[in-house]
This record gives C-alpha cells, sequence and structure tokens, in this order.
C-alpha cells in the first residue's frame, strides 16, 4: 500500500502540520482522527488496513488528518471565544490547504468526508457546511452538538455562545436553514450515521437524524450492539461504509 507522509507550515494556523496518505487514485477520503487524536492513529489502530483491499485497487486514496482539538474545543485555557475562532482556522487549512493539495495529487472528482468520534463531528460539520465539495460523509460515533453535556463528556464551549458556536454545531443551525440550494446540495450527499446502541452520543445522532427527516434529507443511519465507540468497531465499520 502506497504511503506518503507530508508536513508543511500552515499559514491559517500558524504552525506545522503534518499529514499521510495512503493510496495512489480512488475517490478521495478526508479522514478526520478521534477526540485529541493524532494524524496516526487510524494507522496504528489498525483502521487503514482494513481498508488496505480498497486502497490496493484503487478505490480510494485516504487522507489521515491532524487534529488541533487541543487548540481548540479542548483547550481548557482561552475563551471558549478564542476556541471556535481556532476551530474557524482549522477549517479554513482543511478548505485552502489539505484540499488543493488533494486535488493536485489526485484528479478524482469525489471527496469524502469521514471520521470516528470527534472526527465524526469535525467530518459532518465540515461537509454540511460545504456540502458542494463532497460526494459523501460518513460519522462514525459521532456527537453533532459539542454544546450539550452527556454523561462524562462536558459542555465543550462551557455555556458560551455566539454566531460562530452555532453555524459549527449541526444539531443547532441544520433545523433551522431555508437557504434551498444548501438543502439540495445536502440532499446530493451519500450520508451514512453509524452508532453503538450504548454510546453516550446516541440521543445526539438521534436528533441529526430528526432533522434530516424533517428536511426530507436522504441519509443511511446504523446501529450497532454495544457501545461500539473503539477501534475495534471502527476497523468493522470503515469496511463497510467507506
Amino acid at each position: 500500500m502506497k504511503r506518503e507522509y507530508h508536513k508543511w507550515y500552515s499559514p491559517n494556523l500558524e504552525r506545522d502540520m503534518e499529514l499521510l496518505i495512503f493510496g495512489h487514485s480512488g475517490a478521495k477520503v478526508l479522514f478526520f482522527p478521534p477526540r485529541m487524536g493524532r494524524f496516526y492513529d487510524y494507522e496504528n489502530w489498525r483502521v487503514i488496513q482494513s481498508l488496505e483491499e480498497k486502497v490496493n485497487n484503487g478505490d480510494i486514496q485516504i487522507y489521515c488528518l491532524d487534529s488541533i482539538d487541543s487548540e481548540t474545543f479542548y483547550n481548557n485555557y482561552d475563551h471558549p471565544g478564542h476556541r471556535i475562532y481556532r476551530h474557524n482556522q482549522y477549517e479554513n487549512y482543511i478548505l485552502s490547504e489539505v484540499l488543493p493539495l488533494m486535488d493536485v495529487l489526485n484528479s478524482n472528482p469525489n471527496i469524502i468526508s469521514a471520521g470516528c468520534s470527534l472526527g465524526a463531528y469535525h467530518a459532518v460539520n465540515i461537509a454540511m457546511r460545504h456540502p458542494e465539495l463532497f460526494c459523501k460523509v460518513v460519522g462514525m460515533s459521532g456527537r453533532y452538538d459539542l454544546t450539550v453535556s452527556k454523561g462524562y463528556f462536558d459542555d465543550l464551549l462551557c455555556g458560551y455562545h455566539n454566531e460562530y458556536v452555532y453555524f459549527n454545531m449541526p444539531n443547532q443551525y441544520l433545523k433551522n436553514i431555508d437557504c434551498k440550494k444548501l438543502i439540495q446540495d445536502i440532499k446530493k450527499l451519500d450520508i451514512v450515521l453509524a452508532i453503538g446502541k450504548e454510546d453516550l452520543f446516541l440521543e445526539s445522532n438521534y436528533k441529526l437524524r430528526a432533522i434530516f427527516d424533517e428536511k426530507e434529507i436522504p441519509y443511511q443511519f446504523y446501529e450497532w450492539d454495544g457501545e461500539a465507540h473503539k477501534a475495534r468497531y471502527w476497523r468493522k465499520m470503515v469496511q463497510i461504509y467507506i
């Protein structure tokens, strides 16, 4: 399996960023790591190995991103307003630096946004905000409103709310969108959500599913037995859904 390591100084983030690329052709998978994850986690957890056949066959090419979660939602030292500002800078890094690199390396027009845990949030959020850029989105074990506390998972913005928070929480902004063009673009996406029946984020997934139903947005929804919020489940999920 072809493997490439890339590192460069990001002008959007004003820091070095790293990523791994697996494969040589096919639909491009923008793969967001889980909470506080690194660009090498999916390789270390053998999630990439689960996709080896599709990668070697040229069906998909995977771009494993790094996170800056410790500077955004899991940054307990800065004001929440700065955390969401930093998150928007991360999105700009994806849109203006990573996606252009993908275009240079692979001319396939199809881009899949995917992720597990907090990576599922990132994958779904960017696809809902910019649906014209993607053909498919896969959210596995995701949480789609980071301001809602559940179990040992806190409100990651400590009660703070502004328009930037609102427009980055899919379970908040999607239910109120009225732009026909945006809705039509979202309806063109192949949307897949997978969650464990005992996962603390199950309710968050139900809320997103209800919004899709209300907006008549097609999607696929899968419930797995148990918590299913572990790498051993993700290794199976990616084989089915990506």
